[in-house]
């Protein structure tokens, strides 16, 4: 928000400042400062000159090898050809990292922190310590400016749509406490595609089922258990995008519930992948097309409507596919998957479109590093707003760590300005990598899953690193099959240190535990729905 003054009341009579006091004046009055929900306003332009549109579509739990883009041999397995079109139109970026899980990759997109120092813990939307009212919950802590504060207080229309995992206890913690004008979305890592249940809780002695799905300020009731939920997303999306005026620039997080668990899909999605036997596999196989069918929808109401030239798309998972025991993704040729810090759990498939992207980078592929939290710093330099949180650093939390993609993105100049990314055990520095500890997953799953090309033990084998550390050139060996640690000790080494210098500016608030009163709440306030649980 940013506050005018006129000169009829700073200016009484015929008053004379000198010239130079009124320049002063002038600066003094436009820097506001970011308190409370006041975000610092500046004289920035956007990088582009003009304010894109901005579309960010954060899918959840999507495989390596789950888009047509990353397979070299088509298969009738994977069927994504909107995904597969846009990335062809745009840049594929091919160094892209998120967090092994869900809510600390959400967290760090939408704080703009490495997850590091925002949220590194996957846990329930109802935990609460009442010993620390700022980062006592789950997800980003109270007092860190959410990105759609940043893109309102630029002057963008701001829209959330789908999973949120980021916090639920207060209204502070909503998207619309984050700078939303809107939302429709879920709160917890997921919830039933048909009915919207998602866990349950004792009140007075008796279990009662709670359902999840919450609209900008109250609960979804009406349109639980009406629709797949991702159609009912995806009428939200083109709802906003219809209703959008041209000429107000326009900031919608899209992020969608497929392909997470559970795995349900409309019937006529599962008949078309009849011919795979693993039945996670098809469903989830499915759910993908399923959402591939909705980008082409998405993509298609930004052209009718003359947005599409304005407008940069941004796709990302958060994390890679799942392929431990029942599930259906299928990270080939990586190692690993979901819940591990192998290149399957956090290198992941991305890439940014739309007629905003330079007409002279289209087709390419960028592979500088890029970490999600890297996003919030490039929004807010295309939007033309400051992206320090001085709201942040009043309640002496840590700093946005985000940095400025675009030049890089655009064609600018080739380099990443990031060379380092935190893992939650372990480090990618430069061309390397160092893992420590215990890290299961550690196998292959093949160009078709649920083969495996890992002799000793398939997709679920162990590998452990120890304190000592396993270390990788993830350039030289992106699949990490050689462990260097004994060949390369100087490089482990230096590997070692950048890795405990990191752990020492670590942000592990203690969240609490589950609390009972979010269930009164949802139960008593809300009619059976999860929402905010504390003023």
């Amino acid at each position: 928000m940013v506050y005018l003054f006129s000169c009829e009341r700073l200016c009484p009579g015929r008053l004379m400042i000198p010239a130079t006091m009124w320049t002063f004046v002038f600066h003094f009055l436009v820097t506001v400062v970011a308190l409370n929900n006041v975000v610092v306003a500046n004289e920035l332009l956007p990088a582009a000159g003009k304010q894109p549109h901005i579309v960010m579509i954060f899918v959840d739990d999507w495989g390596w090898a789950n888009v047509g883009y990353h397979r070299q041999v088509p298969t009738r397995e994977v069927q994504t050809p909107n995904f597969d079109w846009l990335c062809k139109q745009g840049i594929e970026l091919d160094q892209h990292y998120a967090f092994r899980v869900c809510s600390p990759s959400r967290s760090s997109l939408i704080s703009g922190r490495l997850p590091l120092h925002v949220n590194i813990q996957n846990i329930q939307p109802n935990v609460y310590n009442p010993n620390d009212t700022v980062s006592g919950f789950q997800g980003i802590p109270r007092f860190m400016t959410g990105i759609g504060a940043k893109m309102k207080a630029a002057g963008y229309a701001t829209h959330q749509v789908g999973k949120w995992d980021a916090g639920m206890a207060t209204p502070d913690h909503t998207p619309a406490g984050r700078g939303f004008d809107t939302s429709f979305c879920y709160y917890h890592h997921d919830n039933d595609y048909y009915t919207e249940l998602a866990g349950s809780c004792n009140y007075n002695h008796h279990q009662v089922n709670l359902t999840d799905l919450w609209t900008t300020d109250g609960p979804g009731a009406g349109y639980n258990g009406t629709l797949y939920e991702e159609t009912l997303f995806s009428k939200q999306v083109l709802k906003v995008i219809s209703s959008h005026p041209k000429e107000t620039p326009l900031f919608l997080y899209y992020a969608p519930h497929i392909v997470h668990k559970p795995y349900e899909v409309p019937q006529e999605y599962l008949d078309r992948f009849d011919f795979i036997d693993t039945p996670n596999r098809r469903v989830y196989h499915a759910m993908v097309t399923y959402l591939d069918d909705v980008v082409g929808n998405l993509t298609e109401a930004l052209n009718s409507t003359g947005l599409w030239e304005n407008t940069l798309i941004v796709v990302s998972s958060d994390n890679g596919g799942p392929v431990h025991a029942l599930s259906g993704a299928n990270n080939y040729p990586l190692k690993g998957g979901k819940a591990t810090n192998w290149q399957g759990g956090v290198r992941v498939n991305a890439f940014v479109s739309g007629g905003f992207v330079p007409e002279d980078m289209r087709g390419k592929k960028v592979d500088g590093y890029i970490a999600l939290a890297d996003w919030y710093a490039t929004f807010c330099s295309l939007a033309g707003v400051d992206k320090t949180d001085e709201r942040a650093k009043a309640a002496r939390l840590p700093p946005v760590d985000g940095l400025d993609m675009w030049p890089m993105i655009s064609g600018e100049n080739m380099t990443s300005p990031r060379t380092e990314i935190p893992l939650s055990s372990g480090l990618i520095s430069g061309d390397y990598k160092i893992l420590v500890g215990k890290n299961a997953l550690a196998g292959w799953t093949g160009p078709q899953y649920p083969n495996n090309t890992n002799p000793t033990g398939g997709i679920n084998a162990t590998e452990q690193c120890g304190t000592t550390g396993c270390l990788y050139n993830i350039k030289a060996d992106p699949y990490e099959h050689v462990n260097l640690a004994n060949k390369s000790p100087s490089i482990l080494k230096h590997m070692q240190e950048r890795l405990a210098a990191w752990k020492a500016t670590l942000f592990d608030p203690d969240r609490g535990k589950e609390w009972h009163g979010a269930c009164e709440v949802a139960v008593e306030k809300y009619g059976g729905f999860w929402g905010p649980f504390l003023p």
